[in-house]
């Protein structure tokens, strides 16, 4: 362990389930390297996912006013440079965090970056010459910045934050009079949503994995997106079931964090959800499509078998996309080669 860095900027400015990622690794340090502190700079809105984690300070970059811009980039070093960094771990390695690392780097400060593997992730997803192989995780690649930095960090025997204790105002949203006793049974969590269409499991087929988990009375099935469409999808999936909430603007992002941390286990596409639950110890069952967990982003500490992977022997060309924003002629409906049955089975807890 270098003895002269105490002070670190770490840079993880977007997208939700790559913040969320970023948690993990970022616990085992500080609990590995206990005279480090660590200062995240990131949007505002991720600052929970960081909350109680031990030596860890949230800078909030302001991207729509102060901190907008190239002359916003400056005043962003300028800003974290009043905080005595010693050095910056940037793991997001785009064009505004290479900024802003190439001034400390000129400043004299040890600067790391993650390599987030571009050539191997397109010879996984080519559809020609495709090389179907895993790649290093993202975990695994944040890792190696941070050595960069001359710190080590184990990720093999992770802790988790503790399961939160549920507010009555948390509470009353889902249970009558707010009563802790009427949260008993398995919760499951589903999140059935991502940002392309091709990770998203079919309606008609989500609508079934719901009513079979539902039809368990003591299963309490936890709905989880955002925005009036979503929302009105989920109250559709909800339909005349007690034991089905949405949970889908009702709560803010600390409050969904607390929830989270009391289910049994969360049911989520490759998107957000699955990285958030997983940061939090909570068994994650992920359903992918268009893309794959080979690139990397397989939720942290998971098992591949959580992974439903869709079928490569019908849809030989999968993954078709890192990130799930390539369409292919042919594979809208490669999702459908996961079956209900295989879903429910995964997630059945008894």
């Amino acid at each position: 362990m270098s003895k002269k860095i105490q002070h670190i900027a770490v840079i993880r400015l977007s997208a939700m389930g790559d913040v969320a990622m970023t948690a993990p690794v970022i616990r085992a340090f500080v609990e590995q390297n206990k005279n480090v502190k660590i200062t995240i700079v990131s949007r505002p809105f991720f600052k929970p996912f960081f909350d109680g984690i031990d030596n860890v300070n949230f800078f909030a970059v302001d991207v729509k006013e102060r901190h907008k811009g190239f002359i916003g980039l400056l005043k962003l070093y300028s800003d974290l440079k009043q905080l005595n960094i010693d050095a910056v771990a940037d793991l997001h390695n785009v064009l505004r965090s290479k900024v802003v690392r190439t001034l400390f780097a000129l400043s004299g400060k040890k600067v790391a970056f993650t390599d987030k593997g571009r050539k191997e992730k397109k010879q996984l997803t080519s559809t020609e010459n495709k090389i179907f192989k895993p790649l290093k995780s993202m975990f695994e690649r944040h890792v190696q910045t941070f050595t960069k930095l001359g710190f080590a960090i184990d990720l093999s025997s992770p802790n988790f934050p503790k399961k939160a204790v549920l507010s009555s105002e948390i509470l009353k949203n889902f249970v009558d009079n707010g009563k802790i006793s009427d949260f008993l049974g398995i919760k499951i969590g589903i999140a059935p949503f991502a940002q392309y269409e091709s990770k998203v499991y079919p309606k008609d087929l989500m609508q079934q994995v719901i009513d079979k988990l539902a039809a368990d009375n003591n299963n309490k099935i936890f709905l989880f997106g955002g925005g009036n469409r979503e929302i009105e999808i989920l109250n559709q999936f909800a339909s005349t079931k007690k034991n089905v909430i949405v949970v889908a603007g009702k709560l803010n992002l600390k409050q969904e964090l607390q929830l989270i941390s009391n289910l049994n286990v969360m049911l989520s596409m490759d998107s957000g959800n699955a990285h958030i639950a997983a940061m939090l110890g909570i068994k994650v069952i992920s359903l992918w499509g268009a893309t794959h967990p080979f690139a990397g982003f397989s939720p942290f500490n998971q098992p591949i078998e959580n992974c439903l992977v869709s079928d490569r022997e019908k849809y030989p060309l999968l993954p078709t996309s890192v990130y799930g924003n390539k369409k292919v002629e042919g594979y809208e409906d490669v999702m459908r080669s996961i079956s209900v049955e295989s879903v429910v089975e995964k997630i059945d807890l008894k």
